[in-house]
Protein backbone atom coordinates (compact mmCIF):
# COMPACT_ATOMS: atom_id res chain seq x y z
CA UNK A 1 0.00 0.00 0.00
CA UNK A 2 1.67 3.58 -1.53
CA UNK A 3 2.01 5.97 1.17
CA UNK A 4 0.21 9.20 1.22
CA UNK A 5 0.51 12.68 2.12
CA UNK A 6 -1.39 15.10 4.17
CA UNK A 7 -2.59 17.03 0.89
CA UNK A 8 -3.22 13.57 -0.78
CA UNK A 9 -7.16 14.69 -0.73
CA UNK A 10 -6.14 18.45 -2.38
CA UNK A 11 -4.64 16.35 -5.35
CA UNK A 12 -7.52 14.57 -5.92
CA UNK A 13 -9.73 17.75 -6.01
CA UNK A 14 -7.35 19.12 -8.15
CA UNK A 15 -7.57 16.51 -10.60
CA UNK A 16 -4.16 14.99 -10.25
CA UNK A 17 -2.69 12.08 -11.85
CA UNK A 18 -0.92 10.30 -9.38
CA UNK A 19 1.94 8.22 -9.57
CA UNK A 20 4.35 5.70 -7.48
CA UNK A 21 7.16 7.76 -6.38
CA UNK A 22 9.13 5.66 -3.95
CA UNK A 23 6.36 4.38 -2.41
CA UNK A 24 4.13 7.49 -2.84
CA UNK A 25 1.27 8.08 -4.25
CA UNK A 26 2.36 11.56 -5.67
CA UNK A 27 1.10 13.90 -8.58
CA UNK A 28 2.65 13.45 -11.96
CA UNK A 29 0.70 16.52 -13.16
CA UNK A 30 -2.75 17.92 -13.09
CA UNK A 31 -3.11 18.35 -16.62
CA UNK A 32 0.05 19.69 -19.09
CA UNK A 33 3.42 19.03 -17.53
CA UNK A 34 4.71 21.61 -19.64
CA UNK A 35 2.14 24.55 -18.95
CA UNK A 36 3.38 23.69 -14.76
CA UNK A 37 6.87 24.03 -15.86
CA UNK A 38 5.93 27.17 -18.02
CA UNK A 39 4.08 28.49 -15.19
CA UNK A 40 7.06 28.28 -12.57
CA UNK A 41 9.55 29.91 -14.95
CA UNK A 42 6.86 32.84 -15.62
CA UNK A 43 4.75 33.22 -12.51
CA UNK A 44 4.42 31.14 -9.61
CA UNK A 45 3.67 27.39 -9.29
CA UNK A 46 3.53 24.82 -5.88
CA UNK A 47 4.59 21.47 -5.37
CA UNK A 48 3.44 18.77 -2.74
CA UNK A 49 7.51 17.72 -1.15
CA UNK A 50 5.72 16.22 2.11
CA UNK A 51 7.73 13.02 1.20
CA UNK A 52 11.23 14.43 1.78
CA UNK A 53 12.45 13.00 5.15
CA UNK A 54 13.06 15.69 8.03
CA UNK A 55 15.33 14.92 10.59
CA UNK A 56 15.92 17.39 13.78
CA UNK A 57 19.49 17.02 15.06
CA UNK A 58 20.53 18.58 18.67
CA UNK A 59 22.88 17.87 21.78
CA UNK A 60 26.01 18.99 22.33
CA UNK A 61 27.94 17.64 19.84
CA UNK A 62 25.08 17.96 17.26
CA UNK A 63 28.31 19.78 15.41
CA UNK A 64 30.51 17.15 15.68
CA UNK A 65 28.41 14.81 14.32
CA UNK A 66 27.49 16.87 11.52
CA UNK A 67 30.82 17.34 10.62
CA UNK A 68 31.93 13.49 10.86
CA UNK A 69 28.87 12.49 9.08
CA UNK A 70 28.77 14.83 5.96
CA UNK A 71 31.40 16.10 3.39
CA UNK A 72 30.37 19.82 3.04
CA UNK A 73 31.31 21.50 6.86
CA UNK A 74 28.58 22.70 8.60
CA UNK A 75 31.01 24.69 11.12
CA UNK A 76 30.63 27.39 8.24
CA UNK A 77 26.96 27.84 9.36
CA UNK A 78 26.61 31.16 11.69
CA UNK A 79 23.90 32.62 10.94
CA UNK A 80 20.60 31.28 11.89
CA UNK A 81 18.57 29.59 9.58
CA UNK A 82 21.53 29.66 7.00
CA UNK A 83 21.70 26.08 4.70
CA UNK A 84 24.08 23.84 3.40
CA UNK A 85 23.54 21.65 0.87
CA UNK A 86 26.09 18.56 0.88
CA UNK A 87 26.25 14.86 0.32
CA UNK A 88 26.14 12.30 2.71
CA UNK A 89 29.12 9.54 1.48
CA UNK A 90 30.12 6.04 2.44
CA UNK A 91 33.52 4.79 3.60
CA UNK A 92 34.54 4.30 -0.77
CA UNK A 93 32.97 7.73 -1.47
CA UNK A 94 29.91 6.83 -2.53
CA UNK A 95 26.94 9.28 -2.56
CA UNK A 96 23.82 7.57 0.34
CA UNK A 97 22.32 10.40 -0.43
CA UNK A 98 22.20 14.78 -0.90
CA UNK A 99 20.66 16.78 1.55
CA UNK A 100 19.78 20.11 2.79
CA UNK A 101 20.99 21.19 6.28
CA UNK A 102 19.92 23.89 8.30
CA UNK A 103 21.99 25.89 11.58
CA UNK A 104 18.81 27.47 13.38
CA UNK A 105 20.59 27.83 16.44
CA UNK A 106 23.29 26.76 18.64
CA UNK A 107 23.68 22.80 18.84
CA UNK A 108 20.42 22.43 16.80
CA UNK A 109 20.28 21.54 12.97
CA UNK A 110 17.28 20.55 10.97
CA UNK A 111 18.38 18.15 7.79
CA UNK A 112 16.03 17.65 5.03
CA UNK A 113 17.18 14.51 2.48
CA UNK A 114 15.58 12.56 0.01
CA UNK A 115 12.39 10.18 0.42
CA UNK A 116 13.38 7.00 -1.74
CA UNK A 117 16.37 6.62 0.61
CA UNK A 118 14.70 7.24 3.96
CA UNK A 119 14.68 3.63 5.35
CA UNK A 120 19.10 3.26 4.37
CA UNK A 121 19.51 7.39 5.56
CA UNK A 122 18.11 6.77 8.97
CA UNK A 123 19.49 4.08 9.48
CA UNK A 124 23.29 5.45 8.42
CA UNK A 125 22.12 8.40 10.43
CA UNK A 126 21.71 6.09 13.26
CA UNK A 127 24.66 3.92 12.76
CA UNK A 128 26.65 6.93 12.96
CA UNK A 129 25.02 8.44 15.90
CA UNK A 130 26.09 5.71 18.67
CA UNK A 131 29.62 7.42 19.21
CA UNK A 132 28.66 10.26 20.39
CA UNK A 133 26.76 10.23 24.09
CA UNK A 134 24.87 13.79 23.79
CA UNK A 135 23.33 13.76 20.42
CA UNK A 136 19.49 13.53 19.51
CA UNK A 137 18.27 12.87 16.19
CA UNK A 138 14.75 13.01 16.22
CA UNK A 139 12.93 12.22 12.39
CA UNK A 140 10.13 14.19 12.09
CA UNK A 141 7.09 12.24 10.76
CA UNK A 142 4.34 14.67 12.20
CA UNK A 143 5.61 17.61 9.54
CA UNK A 144 4.59 18.32 5.62
CA UNK A 145 6.17 20.62 3.25
CA UNK A 146 5.23 22.82 0.21
CA UNK A 147 7.31 23.96 -2.34
CA UNK A 148 6.35 27.42 -3.47
CA UNK A 149 8.81 28.21 -7.29
CA UNK A 150 8.59 30.82 -9.55
CA UNK A 151 9.23 34.67 -10.00
CA UNK A 152 6.58 35.85 -8.31
CA UNK A 153 6.59 33.27 -5.88
CA UNK A 154 7.39 35.30 -2.80
CA UNK A 155 5.74 38.15 -4.04
CA UNK A 156 2.38 35.85 -4.36
CA UNK A 157 2.86 33.82 -0.98
CA UNK A 158 4.14 36.13 1.51
CA UNK A 159 0.92 37.96 2.18
CA UNK A 160 -0.37 34.65 3.95
CA UNK A 161 1.70 35.09 6.72
CA UNK A 162 1.88 37.92 9.78
CA UNK A 163 3.09 41.38 9.63
CA UNK A 164 6.36 39.78 12.07
CA UNK A 165 6.47 36.90 9.83
CA UNK A 166 6.70 38.79 6.03
CA UNK A 167 9.23 41.32 8.09
CA UNK A 168 11.53 38.17 9.11
CA UNK A 169 10.74 36.56 5.35
CA UNK A 170 11.12 39.79 3.56
CA UNK A 171 14.82 39.69 5.09
CA UNK A 172 16.08 36.15 4.25
CA UNK A 173 19.31 35.84 1.80
CA UNK A 174 19.32 33.11 -0.76
CA UNK A 175 19.73 29.45 1.08
CA UNK A 176 18.28 30.72 4.70
CA UNK A 177 15.26 29.81 6.77
CA UNK A 178 13.46 31.41 9.09
CA UNK A 179 11.87 29.72 12.21
CA UNK A 180 8.14 30.91 13.74
CA UNK A 181 6.70 29.01 16.22
CA UNK A 182 3.89 27.22 13.82
CA UNK A 183 6.37 26.43 10.65
CA UNK A 184 9.80 26.88 9.12
CA UNK A 185 10.23 28.62 5.94
CA UNK A 186 13.27 28.93 3.59
CA UNK A 187 14.32 30.50 0.83
CA UNK A 188 14.97 27.45 -0.71
CA UNK A 189 14.04 25.29 -3.78
CA UNK A 190 14.62 22.69 -6.87
CA UNK A 191 14.24 24.43 -9.69
CA UNK A 192 16.50 27.08 -10.16
CA UNK A 193 13.56 29.70 -9.19
CA UNK A 194 13.52 32.09 -6.23
CA UNK A 195 10.70 31.20 -3.61
CA UNK A 196 10.18 29.52 -0.71
CA UNK A 197 9.78 25.82 0.88
CA UNK A 198 7.12 25.96 4.25
CA UNK A 199 7.32 23.33 6.68
CA UNK A 200 4.28 23.07 9.05
CA UNK A 201 2.59 20.35 11.28
CA UNK A 202 0.85 17.75 8.90
CA UNK A 203 -2.56 18.69 9.96
CA UNK A 204 -2.24 22.35 8.93
CA UNK A 205 -0.62 22.16 5.71
CA UNK A 206 -4.19 21.44 3.71
CA UNK A 207 -5.16 24.84 4.88
CA UNK A 208 -1.86 26.38 3.77
CA UNK A 209 -2.58 24.17 0.14
CA UNK A 210 -5.90 25.99 -0.05
CA UNK A 211 -4.75 29.64 0.73
CA UNK A 212 -1.82 29.36 -1.48
CA UNK A 213 -4.44 27.84 -4.15
CA UNK A 214 -6.06 31.47 -3.56
CA UNK A 215 -3.46 33.25 -3.98
CA UNK A 216 -3.28 32.56 -7.68
CA UNK A 217 0.04 29.68 -7.33
CA UNK A 218 -0.82 27.08 -9.65
CA UNK A 219 -0.47 23.37 -8.32
CA UNK A 220 2.52 21.73 -10.31
CA UNK A 221 3.48 17.88 -10.26
CA UNK A 222 7.09 15.74 -10.10
CA UNK A 223 6.91 15.69 -14.14
CA UNK A 224 7.91 19.70 -14.23
CA UNK A 225 10.07 19.19 -11.08
CA UNK A 226 12.31 16.76 -12.73
CA UNK A 227 12.75 19.35 -16.35
CA UNK A 228 12.44 22.36 -13.78
CA UNK A 229 15.44 20.80 -11.93
CA UNK A 230 17.34 19.58 -14.86
CA UNK A 231 17.37 22.65 -16.89
CA UNK A 232 18.60 24.07 -13.47
CA UNK A 233 21.63 21.41 -13.61
CA UNK A 234 20.73 20.18 -10.19
CA UNK A 235 21.22 16.52 -9.54
CA UNK A 236 18.64 13.82 -8.96
CA UNK A 237 19.51 11.52 -6.40
CA UNK A 238 19.43 7.71 -7.90
CA UNK A 239 19.93 9.07 -11.54
CA UNK A 240 22.76 11.00 -11.46
CA UNK A 241 24.51 10.03 -8.25
CA UNK A 242 24.27 7.11 -5.99
CA UNK A 243 26.50 4.64 -3.65
CA UNK A 244 28.82 3.71 -6.41
CA UNK A 245 29.58 7.37 -7.74
CA UNK A 246 31.56 10.07 -5.68
CA UNK A 247 30.65 13.98 -5.71
CA UNK A 248 33.81 14.35 -7.93
CA UNK A 249 32.36 12.14 -10.56
CA UNK A 250 28.79 14.08 -10.48
CA UNK A 251 29.40 17.96 -10.40
CA UNK A 252 29.47 18.21 -6.74
CA UNK A 253 33.03 18.76 -6.06
CA UNK A 254 31.60 22.13 -5.00
CA UNK A 255 30.14 20.75 -2.39
CA UNK A 256 33.43 18.65 -0.34
CA UNK A 257 35.43 20.66 2.32
CA UNK A 258 38.65 19.22 2.06
CA UNK A 259 40.58 22.59 3.19
CA UNK A 260 41.03 21.63 6.73
CA UNK A 261 41.89 17.53 8.14
CA UNK A 262 38.32 17.16 9.14
CA UNK A 263 37.83 13.55 9.23
CA UNK A 264 34.53 13.13 7.83
CA UNK A 265 32.78 9.85 6.82
CA UNK A 266 34.37 9.28 2.85
CA UNK A 267 37.66 11.93 3.25
CA UNK A 268 40.24 8.67 2.67
CA UNK A 269 38.35 7.93 -0.24
CA UNK A 270 38.34 11.02 -2.29
CA UNK A 271 41.85 11.91 -1.07
CA UNK A 272 42.74 8.50 -3.23
CA UNK A 273 40.54 9.40 -6.10
CA UNK A 274 42.07 12.73 -6.15
CA UNK A 275 45.19 11.60 -5.92
CA UNK A 276 44.80 9.00 -8.46
CA UNK A 277 43.22 11.54 -10.97
CA UNK A 278 39.76 11.74 -11.46
CA UNK A 279 39.12 9.73 -14.38
CA UNK A 280 35.32 11.43 -15.59
CA UNK A 281 33.73 14.50 -15.51
CA UNK A 282 30.09 15.31 -15.10
CA UNK A 283 28.74 17.99 -18.37
CA UNK A 284 26.08 19.42 -19.65
CA UNK A 285 24.85 18.10 -23.04
CA UNK A 286 23.12 20.11 -25.59
CA UNK A 287 21.95 17.63 -28.35
CA UNK A 288 22.02 19.37 -32.16
CA UNK A 289 20.27 16.55 -34.07
CA UNK A 290 16.23 15.80 -34.04
CA UNK A 291 15.50 13.21 -31.08
CA UNK A 292 15.70 13.26 -27.17
CA UNK A 293 17.74 12.46 -24.92
CA UNK A 294 17.15 10.28 -22.38
CA UNK A 295 18.39 8.77 -19.00
CA UNK A 296 21.59 5.95 -19.77
CA UNK A 297 21.98 6.41 -23.52
CA UNK A 298 25.37 5.61 -24.49
CA UNK A 299 27.76 8.88 -25.25
CA UNK A 300 30.52 8.36 -27.10
CA UNK A 301 33.59 10.53 -26.92
CA UNK A 302 36.83 10.49 -28.76
CA UNK A 303 38.59 9.16 -25.35
CA UNK A 304 35.81 6.42 -24.77
CA UNK A 305 32.35 6.00 -23.82
CA UNK A 306 30.02 8.01 -21.33
CA UNK A 307 26.79 7.91 -20.22
CA UNK A 308 23.73 9.79 -19.86
CA UNK A 309 22.64 10.34 -16.41
CA UNK A 310 19.39 12.48 -17.03
CA UNK A 311 18.26 13.89 -20.22
CA UNK A 312 14.92 15.24 -21.45
CA UNK A 313 13.01 18.06 -23.81
CA UNK A 314 13.48 21.28 -22.01
CA UNK A 315 10.41 23.80 -22.55
CA UNK A 316 12.37 26.61 -21.88
CA UNK A 317 14.64 26.06 -24.39
CA UNK A 318 12.96 23.88 -26.66
CA UNK A 319 15.70 21.83 -27.78
CA UNK A 320 16.87 17.80 -26.11
CA UNK A 321 19.06 18.63 -22.95
CA UNK A 322 20.82 15.93 -20.76
CA UNK A 323 23.80 15.58 -17.93
CA UNK A 324 26.13 13.46 -18.56
CA UNK A 325 29.61 11.53 -16.61
CA UNK A 326 31.65 11.15 -19.27
CA UNK A 327 35.70 10.60 -20.01
CA UNK A 328 37.48 13.43 -18.15
CA UNK A 329 39.47 16.31 -21.08
CA UNK A 330 36.61 15.91 -23.47
CA UNK A 331 34.92 19.18 -25.02
CA UNK A 332 33.35 20.17 -28.06
CA UNK A 333 30.78 17.68 -29.93
CA UNK A 334 30.04 14.00 -29.02
CA UNK A 335 27.48 11.65 -30.38
CA UNK A 336 24.75 9.99 -28.40
CA UNK A 337 23.34 6.82 -29.50
CA UNK A 338 19.26 6.91 -29.92
CA UNK A 339 17.23 3.71 -31.23
CA UNK A 340 21.17 2.73 -32.53
CA UNK A 341 21.12 6.03 -34.52
CA UNK A 342 24.37 7.87 -33.26
CA UNK A 343 23.17 11.84 -32.80
CA UNK A 344 25.32 14.89 -32.53
CA UNK A 345 25.10 17.14 -28.84
CA UNK A 346 27.48 19.60 -28.08
CA UNK A 347 28.79 19.82 -24.61
CA UNK A 348 28.04 22.86 -22.48
CA UNK A 349 28.62 24.37 -19.12
CA UNK A 350 25.84 24.15 -16.73
CA UNK A 351 23.39 25.31 -15.85
CA UNK A 352 21.20 25.42 -18.92
CA UNK A 353 18.31 28.19 -17.50
CA UNK A 354 19.18 30.31 -14.22
CA UNK A 355 15.62 32.25 -12.82
CA UNK A 356 14.15 31.60 -17.00
CA UNK A 357 17.07 33.06 -18.82
CA UNK A 358 18.82 30.58 -21.14
CA UNK A 359 22.35 30.46 -20.06
CA UNK A 360 23.88 29.20 -23.60
CA UNK A 361 25.87 31.52 -25.48
CA UNK A 362 24.49 32.83 -28.83
CA UNK A 363 26.18 30.06 -30.92
CA UNK A 364 25.04 27.46 -28.81
CA UNK A 365 21.43 28.99 -29.32
CA UNK A 366 22.11 28.84 -33.04
CA UNK A 367 23.66 25.28 -33.45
Amino acid sequence: MANKTPLYQCHLDAGARLVDFAGWEMPINYGSQITEHEVVRSDAGMFDVSHMTVVDVSGSQATAYLQHLLANDVARLKVAGKALYSCMLNEQGGVIDDLIVYYLRDNFYRVVINSATREKDLAWLARQAEAYSDLNTRFRDDVAMIAVQGPRAIEKSISLFDEHQQQALSQLSRFQGAEFDDCFVARTGYTGEDGFEILMLSEQIADLWDRLLAAGIEPCGLGARDTLRLEAGMNLYGSDMDETTSPLVSGLGWTVAMADDRAFVGRPALEAQLAAGVKQAFVGLLLLDKGVLRNHLRVVTSAGDGEITSGSYSPTLQRSIAMARIPAGVSGQVEVEVRNKMLKAKIVKLPFVREGKSMLTNEEESA
